[in-house]
Order: structure tokens, then sequence, then C-alpha cells
């Protein structure tokens, strides 16, 4: 069960998430393919710049209310 882990750059923070605030909303872009950018929920510290590595990358996360 070897897949491929794609790697993703944050470019936006959008808020916080969650019950508690203890998720983050951000927007990230794929590095090997720049035009392509989706939303994603992150847990623990995250900032602008950060790299990701996503286990899965086709599913997007709703947006905020």
């Amino acid at each position: 069960m070897d897949q491929p882990v794609k790697r993703a750059k944050v470019t936006k923070v959008l808020g916080r998430t969650g019950n508690t605030g203890n998720v983050t909303q951000v927007r990230v872009e794929f590095i090997d393919e720049q035009n392509r950018s989706i939303i994603r929920n992150v847990k623990g510290p995250v900032r602008e710049g950060d790299i990701l590595c996503l286990l899965e990358w086709e599913r997007e996360a709703r947006r905020l209310r």
C-alpha cells in the first residue's frame, strides 16, 4: 500500500475552524502542478510558506461559514 505523497505549499491561511478552533483552514498549491490549488484543513501550527505532505489530495475541505 505504497501511495505516493504529494507536496503542497501553503499560500494563504484562511482561518480557524472546528469546535475549539484547533484546526486551521489553508489554501495550498501543489509543488509539481503550479496551476492547481485546493483548500485543506490542517491540525497543528501552520503559516504561509510551509510545505505539507498530503497523503490524500483529491478531497477538498468545505469553506468556513
